[in-house]
């Protein structure tokens, strides 16, 4: 999962999703240098990712990219699933999509001097091309998979897996939502475990 399914998935909680967001740029035993509910985010991203690496599904979904894209098949897989989150976004959330995303930079700017390094310099990024909007579309998918694709040591040309995603849309679509039920419970389950 990307940048808005982490987020989403720490429900309502500003610090969790503070530690969530960032927690790709914390290594190892460094989740112990926070605290409280950011130290929750931070394990939570973990849980998030470990579940969906190992889970069928998700696995099924990738393995159409892996052939082409070899170990980026997994970071493009992610934002794909972002794409159909924010594309049915109504559906699991009852503000807007637009006003959602406004308030989580804000939650950013306003919290920056906590974030980790690595998180202050995506930010403007992130905000200016308002990748968490931009998922919802597949023009915008496809620049978010470009920008993803420059970013990267080894680029792979992430953006034109936009033609395997048209591909096997439908398909892609239904997986995500059985996926994503079953995270959506099993990270409410983590949360009480981790309180």
């Amino acid at each position: 999962m990307n940048f808005l399914a982490h987020i989403y998935l720490s429900g309502d909680n500003d610090l969790l999703k503070i530690g969530n967001f960032m927690a790709d740029s914390i290594h190892g035993k460094r989740y112990l240098e926070y605290h409280g509910d950011l130290q929750r985010g931070i394990l939570l991203h973990r849980y998030i990712d470990t579940f969906t690496d190992a889970h069928p599904i998700y696995r099924k979904s990738k393995h159409r990219l892996h052939e082409k894209y070899g170990h980026y098949a997994g970071v493009i897989m992610d934002i794909v699933y972002d794409h159909f989150l924010a594309k049915n976004w109504n559906s699991y959330f009852n503000e807007n999509l637009e006003v959602y995303a406004e308030n989580f930079y804000a939650l950013m700017q306003k919290n920056f001097d906590i974030l980790t390094p690595k998180t202050q310099n995506l930010l403007p990024y992130m905000m200016d091309q308002n990748w968490l909007v931009q998922y919802a579309s597949l023009e915008g998918l496809e620049i978010i998979l470009f920008q993803m694709d420059y970013r990267t040591k080894h680029r792979v040309n992430m953006q034109e897996a936009i033609v395997e995603v048209q591909l096997y849309y439908t398909e892609l679509e239904t997986e995500f939502t059985l996926f994503f039920e079953e995270l959506q419970q099993h990270c409410k389950e983590k949360l009480i475990e981790l309180a």
